[in-house]
Order: structure tokens, then C-alpha cells, then sequence
């Protein structure tokens, strides 16, 4: 059996009362892309965040590539990591957020070369010429140079997809990487997103883009109010959804 890339068991997440994730079981296979639908406050964000700990899970078992993250077992019990055994975990994990996060001190080739150095202290010139061909790969190698406020929204989301690609990630989570954009400027940042998945990339997307998910995803699943209301194949849940919410939802936006 192949371990799976993401593995949620009963994962629960509150803040203060407001209970946000209800239980989500879900696995995600090695090279799948794996698409989250649902309305806003539905807890894809949430998920998405606990996934590489920057949110703390209340209740279940979180797993990526077959390692919990965040936590070590002893005999029935879990303990929390340091933060820098966290940090060692999330060099394996790229997130790609909804606003782009660059430095805006930093050129676009500095923003992709900071982690590598930083954090494995790799060598300047290692880094930069896989900035280099990072930046090339997303279509940006002519704007190297610029700083964010000379790029557009998709031009800077491609340098932040570049940027968390530097880490050599065996995970990529984007959360709602589209959703800041212009309509015409969408289209730049799925491309990219595209040539990951025939790459062969393990990627789990917060979407609204439903002819994305249908194209590219291998599976998809629906959340509402914290829980998993329906999954299956991309196209079999968007052409004929079983769940009378995910009908209602989709009925919106598609």
C-alpha cells in the first residue's frame, strides 16, 4: 500500500467557541491534486492551515507522507513539537495564500532565493540559479529583477508559487490562489498550476475555479459547516452532485 501524502483522522479545530472543523476524514494520494469546494466559512482555509501546523488541530490526527505533523506519539499519547521541529517539517510543505506575502523589500529572484538560504543554508549562487529557472518555469524570467509593487497580482502570486517551489517541496497547498486577482490574470497562475500537476506534484487546492478543478483535479471534495458532505471524482460531483447542499452550491456557481 502507498502511504498517503495527507491523511486527516477526526481532525477538529475550534477557536474559542466557534467549532470550525467537525471531524474531517480525507486522505490525499501521492501526485494527486486534490481539490476543496465549498462556501466561504465552510473551514477549506482552516484545513488547509493545520495541514503544515500553522494552525493547531483540537482533536484527531493529522499526517503528511506518513509522519504527524506537529506532534510525536508515546505510547497513547501525543506530544507537541518545538517550534523549530515544526519549522524542519515545513520545509517539506509549500503554501501558496491567497495574498501573495512576497517581501516587498526583496526583488523577485531575492524573494525565491530567501528560503534556501535561510533555511537550509544553501549556497547563493545554488539558490539563485534555481531562482533563476524557477522564475523561467512561471514565465517571469524577464522580471527578475523587479520589486512586488512593479509586478501585477498574477505576475506576483507566480513569483510566490516560485518561491515556495525553491524549498523543493514534496507538498504544495494553495488557498485560493486566484481569488485576489483580476478575471484576466487567472488564467497566467492556473497554467502554472497545471504544468505542477503533469509534473507530477502533490497539490491540495481551496478553489472557486470549478472548470479547474474539473480539468486538472483528481479529486474534489465539498465542505459545508466543517464537515466532508460529498467527494468523489471532480467530474462526477460537479456533473451530477448526490448531496442536496452540494447541489444548492454548485446551482451558485457554476
Amino acid at each position: 500500500m502507498t502511504t498517503p501524502m495527507v491523511k486527516a483522522e477526526g481532525v477538529h479545530k475550534s477557536f474559542g467557541a466557534a467549532h470550525i472543523l467537525k471531524g474531517i476524514d480525507l486522505e490525499v494520494a501521492p501526485r494527486e491534486v486534490f481539490c476543496l469546494v465549498g462556501p466561504s466559512g465552510s473551514g477549506k482555509s482552516t484545513f488547509l492551515r493545520c495541514i503544515n501546523h500553522l494552525e493547531q488541530i483540537n482533536a484527531g490526527r493529522l499526517s503528511v507522507d506518513g509522519e504527524l505533523v506537529g506532534y510525536r506519539q508515546k505510547g497513547d499519547k501525543l506530544y507537541e513539537l518545538k517550534d523549530s521541529e515544526v519549522a524542519f517539517q515545513r520545509r517539506d510543505i509549500g503554501m501558496v495564500f491567497q495574498r501573495f506575502n512576497l517581501f516587498p523589500h526583496m526583488t523577485a529572484i531575492e524573494n525565491v532565493m530567501e528560503a534556501p538560504i535561510q533555511v537550509k543554508g544553501e549556497a547563493k549562487a545554488v539558490a539563485r540559479a534555481r531562482a533563476e529557472k524557477l522564475l523561467d518555469r512561471v514565465g517571469l524570467a524577464d522580471k527578475k529583477k523587479n520589486y512586488p509593487t512593479q509586478l501585477s497580482g498574477g505576475q506576483q502570486q507566480r513569483v510566490a508559487i516560485a518561491r515556495a517551489l525553491a524549498m523543493e517541496p514534496k507538498l504544495m497547498l494553495f488557498d485560493e490562489p486566484t481569488s485576489a486577482l483580476d478575471p484576466e490574470l487567472v488564467g497566467d497562475v492556473l497554467d502554472v498550476m497545471r504544468g505542477l500537476a503533469e509534473d507530477g506534484m502533490t497539490m491540495i487546492v481551496v478553489t472557486h475555479e470549478m472548470g479547474f478543478a474539473r480539468e486538472v483535479g483528481d479529486a474534489l471534495v465539498f465542505m459545508d459547516d466543517g464537515v466532508v458532505v460529498e467527494s468523489g471524482h471532480p467530474r462526477d460531483v460537479l456533473t451530477n452532485p448526490q448531496h442536496d447542499r452540494t447541489k444548492s452550491f454548485l446551482s451558485k456557481v457554476l
